[in-house]
């Protein structure tokens, strides 16, 4: 939520990596399926909102209106994120037993 509407996938890493970092030493958490769900998550935001530079750079590169590009890319980003979201609880239920 915080990349696709700030449009920056760096800005969210800013600000949910420290935020993360003292939950993984607290409660005991994989770092690497933390660190992977705020990475993943923030360039995801990030390639799916239209206020991000990268979405209307390659709007513009691509010679397509910028929304049209963000109508385009949804359903394929949709999809990634879906199946990535039911990996994320998967992997979460395999390392906590």
């Amino acid at each position: 939520m915080m990349s696709f509407t700030t449009g920056t996938s760096w800005g969210t890493f800013a600000i949910l990596i420290p935020l993360g970092v003292p939950l993984i030493h607290t409660l005991g958490l994989p770092p690497s399926l933390v660190l992977s769900a705020i990475l993943g998550g923030g360039v995801f935001g990030d390639h799916c909102s239209p206020i991000s530079d990268t979405t209307a750079v390659s709007a513009i590169a691509s010679g397509c209106d910028l929304l049209e590009h963000v109508k385009t890319q949804l359903p394929y980003a949709l999809l990634a994120g879906g199946i990535t979201f039911i990996l994320y609880l998967i992997a979460s239920f395999v390392m906590v037993v």
